[in-house]
Protein backbone atom coordinates (compact mmCIF):
# COMPACT_ATOMS: atom_id res chain seq x y z
CA UNK A 1 0.00 0.00 0.00
CA UNK A 2 1.29 3.47 -0.80
CA UNK A 3 1.15 6.68 0.98
CA UNK A 4 -1.67 8.03 -0.91
CA UNK A 5 -3.90 4.69 -0.27
CA UNK A 6 -3.02 4.89 3.20
CA UNK A 7 -4.33 8.69 3.22
CA UNK A 8 -7.09 7.88 1.83
CA UNK A 9 -7.91 5.01 3.53
CA UNK A 10 -9.83 5.03 6.93
CA UNK A 11 -7.32 4.21 9.65
CA UNK A 12 -8.85 0.88 11.47
CA UNK A 13 -7.80 -0.16 15.21
CA UNK A 14 -7.44 -3.43 16.40
CA UNK A 15 -11.25 -4.28 16.36
CA UNK A 16 -11.99 -2.64 13.06
CA UNK A 17 -13.80 0.39 13.87
CA UNK A 18 -12.42 3.61 12.67
CA UNK A 19 -11.16 6.26 15.47
CA UNK A 20 -13.15 9.29 15.78
CA UNK A 21 -11.02 12.23 15.00
CA UNK A 22 -10.98 15.20 17.29
CA UNK A 23 -10.56 19.00 17.62
CA UNK A 24 -7.26 20.45 18.20
CA UNK A 25 -7.69 21.11 21.64
CA UNK A 26 -9.82 17.92 22.45
CA UNK A 27 -7.77 14.87 23.88
CA UNK A 28 -7.53 12.10 21.76
CA UNK A 29 -9.70 9.17 22.62
CA UNK A 30 -7.16 6.19 21.68
CA UNK A 31 -4.23 7.36 24.05
CA UNK A 32 -4.93 4.87 26.93
CA UNK A 33 -6.12 6.67 30.10
CA UNK A 34 -2.72 6.22 32.45
CA UNK A 35 -0.49 7.71 29.44
CA UNK A 36 -1.10 11.59 28.92
CA UNK A 37 0.97 13.29 26.53
CA UNK A 38 4.42 14.45 27.87
CA UNK A 39 4.17 17.80 29.68
CA UNK A 40 7.64 19.67 29.22
CA UNK A 41 9.10 21.65 31.58
CA UNK A 42 12.09 24.32 31.23
CA UNK A 43 15.44 23.39 32.22
CA UNK A 44 15.38 26.26 34.82
CA UNK A 45 13.31 29.36 36.05
CA UNK A 46 14.55 32.90 36.19
CA UNK A 47 14.66 34.15 39.16
CA UNK A 48 15.31 37.80 40.33
CA UNK A 49 18.96 38.01 42.08
CA UNK A 50 18.97 38.57 45.68
CA UNK A 51 21.88 40.61 45.70
CA UNK A 52 23.29 43.11 42.91
CA UNK A 53 26.46 41.93 40.93
CA UNK A 54 30.03 42.86 41.51
CA UNK A 55 31.56 45.55 39.64
CA UNK A 56 34.04 44.09 37.26
CA UNK A 57 37.30 45.39 38.84
CA UNK A 58 36.21 43.99 42.24
CA UNK A 59 35.08 40.61 40.83
CA UNK A 60 38.45 40.55 38.87
CA UNK A 61 40.32 40.99 42.16
CA UNK A 62 37.78 38.59 43.60
CA UNK A 63 38.27 35.69 41.25
CA UNK A 64 42.44 36.32 41.28
CA UNK A 65 42.27 35.69 45.13
CA UNK A 66 40.16 32.73 44.93
CA UNK A 67 42.83 31.11 42.36
CA UNK A 68 45.54 32.10 44.75
CA UNK A 69 43.78 31.00 48.02
CA UNK A 70 43.40 27.55 46.30
CA UNK A 71 47.28 27.29 44.97
CA UNK A 72 48.01 28.12 48.52
CA UNK A 73 45.93 25.08 49.88
CA UNK A 74 47.02 23.17 47.71
CA UNK A 75 50.71 23.38 48.38
CA UNK A 76 50.12 23.53 51.93
CA UNK A 77 48.03 20.27 51.89
CA UNK A 78 51.43 18.89 49.71
CA UNK A 79 54.01 20.51 52.07
CA UNK A 80 51.88 18.45 55.28
CA UNK A 81 52.01 15.23 53.39
CA UNK A 82 55.89 15.74 52.09
CA UNK A 83 56.62 16.11 55.41
CA UNK A 84 54.81 12.87 56.61
CA UNK A 85 56.31 10.85 54.03
CA UNK A 86 59.90 12.50 55.17
CA UNK A 87 60.31 13.58 51.16
CA UNK A 88 63.30 16.11 50.28
CA UNK A 89 60.66 17.94 48.53
CA UNK A 90 59.54 18.94 51.98
CA UNK A 91 61.56 21.62 52.92
CA UNK A 92 60.75 23.25 49.55
CA UNK A 93 56.96 22.64 49.95
CA UNK A 94 57.25 24.59 53.59
CA UNK A 95 58.88 27.70 51.79
CA UNK A 96 57.18 27.74 49.16
CA UNK A 97 54.01 27.80 51.00
CA UNK A 98 54.93 30.52 53.46
CA UNK A 99 55.65 32.77 50.51
CA UNK A 100 51.89 31.53 48.94
CA UNK A 101 50.19 32.60 52.26
CA UNK A 102 52.05 35.97 52.13
CA UNK A 103 50.46 36.60 48.26
CA UNK A 104 47.37 35.17 48.93
CA UNK A 105 47.21 37.30 51.70
CA UNK A 106 47.52 40.51 49.56
CA UNK A 107 45.17 38.86 47.22
CA UNK A 108 42.02 39.43 50.02
CA UNK A 109 43.47 42.43 50.78
CA UNK A 110 43.48 43.43 47.57
CA UNK A 111 39.77 42.71 46.98
CA UNK A 112 38.80 44.98 49.71
CA UNK A 113 40.69 47.33 48.63
CA UNK A 114 39.31 47.25 44.77
CA UNK A 115 36.20 47.16 46.67
CA UNK A 116 36.34 50.28 48.66
CA UNK A 117 38.13 52.31 46.02
CA UNK A 118 35.06 51.85 43.56
CA UNK A 119 32.27 52.64 46.10
CA UNK A 120 34.31 55.97 46.48
CA UNK A 121 34.52 56.66 42.58
CA UNK A 122 31.53 55.33 41.54
CA UNK A 123 28.87 53.55 43.81
CA UNK A 124 28.26 55.65 46.78
CA UNK A 125 25.14 57.87 45.86
CA UNK A 126 24.64 60.34 48.57
CA UNK A 127 21.14 60.63 50.14
CA UNK A 128 21.13 63.45 53.16
CA UNK A 129 19.33 62.53 56.08
CA UNK A 130 16.04 63.67 57.09
CA UNK A 131 17.78 66.03 59.81
CA UNK A 132 19.96 67.75 57.26
CA UNK A 133 17.36 67.76 54.57
CA UNK A 134 15.24 69.56 56.85
CA UNK A 135 17.95 72.34 58.15
CA UNK A 136 18.58 72.83 54.55
CA UNK A 137 14.93 73.50 53.83
CA UNK A 138 15.02 76.17 56.85
CA UNK A 139 17.68 77.77 55.33
CA UNK A 140 16.60 78.36 51.86
CA UNK A 141 13.16 79.58 53.18
CA UNK A 142 14.86 82.14 55.71
CA UNK A 143 16.77 83.16 52.91
CA UNK A 144 14.05 83.30 50.65
CA UNK A 145 12.49 85.66 53.55
CA UNK A 146 15.34 88.21 53.60
CA UNK A 147 15.38 88.52 50.12
CA UNK A 148 11.49 89.42 49.76
CA UNK A 149 12.15 91.77 52.84
CA UNK A 150 15.05 93.48 51.12
CA UNK A 151 13.01 94.12 48.00
CA UNK A 152 10.02 95.19 49.85
CA UNK A 153 12.06 98.29 51.75
CA UNK A 154 14.59 99.11 49.05
CA UNK A 155 11.45 99.61 46.09
CA UNK A 156 11.87 100.73 42.58
CA UNK A 157 13.35 104.21 43.22
CA UNK A 158 13.77 106.63 40.15
CA UNK A 159 15.41 109.53 40.14
CA UNK A 160 12.13 111.52 39.75
CA UNK A 161 10.51 110.07 42.78
CA UNK A 162 8.23 106.91 43.96
CA UNK A 163 5.82 106.15 41.83
CA UNK A 164 6.16 108.52 38.77
CA UNK A 165 6.94 107.44 35.18
CA UNK A 166 10.32 108.33 33.79
CA UNK A 167 8.06 110.29 30.30
CA UNK A 168 6.26 113.39 31.69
Amino acid sequence: MGTAERYEAPEQDVTGRAPVRQGAGAPERDVPAGREQPHYRPLWIEEPARRRRLPDPVRTAAVRAVLIVAVTLVQAVVAFLCTLAGSWLAFPMVLSSVASTVVATWGVLDVWVTRQVWKQRNGVVSTPSSTARALRRERRRLRRQAKAAGRGQKGIRQPGGAGHLSHP
